[in-house]
């Protein structure tokens, strides 16, 4: 009667989910050329929350970044981050937040986890490939630098995802 309700939730959790990948850049621990941030579990739950439109406000928050709005982790901003180490790991938000949205839509808890951890295998295979060519390394180098570290956190972020998202439904 007012409006469409299915819209309206979609720009308010949009909305949302682009301020708190902003926020969660903020909170960022120093790894070498890739740092530690909250914003793949965001990321994550933009799928799960959202389902594929979850897709939108990751786009929207990495449009922000490159607009020079200072977004991106430690409050970078500008092209220059997407071409930088962890660039490919940003743009692989993008492909990640609608595979895990596609895993949640089906409703199953398989479909949910496989989905969740295609993301995070998203972000991982986006990030390497950009940082093996940005910084001219090789598999084991820029696995030893861009993933290793981050396996045990971001396995947490997956588990963290499914909880929140499991109480939000």
């Amino acid at each position: 009667m007012y409006g469409d309700e299915e819209k309206s939730r979609s720009i308010i959790q949009s909305a949302l989910f682009v301020a708190l990948l902003a926020v969660s850049g903020w909170i960022a621990i120093p790894l070498g050329p890739v740092p530690f941030t909250l914003q793949s579990l965001f990321v994550l739950l933009a799928g799960a929350v959202m389902g594929r439109r979850g897709a939108i406000p990751v786009a929207i928050y990495l449009t922000l970044g490159v607009m020079n709005l200072p977004v991106f982790h430690n409050g970078l901003a500008g092209i220059g981050v997407l071409l930088g180490p962890s660039g490919g790991f940003l743009l692989g938000f993008v492909p990640a937040a609608y595979c895990v949205g596609i895993g949640y839509e089906q409703g199953k808890t398989w479909t949910k986890i496989t989905g969740l951890c295609v993301g995070m295998i998203l972000i991982y295979g986006c990030g390497l490939a950009w940082l093996m060519i940005s910084t001219g390394m090789e598999l084991w180098g820029a696995l030893l630098v861009g993933v290793i570290p981050f396996l045990i956190g971001d396995a947490i972020k997956i588990v963290a995802a499914y909880a929140i998202a499991d109480k939000l439904s």
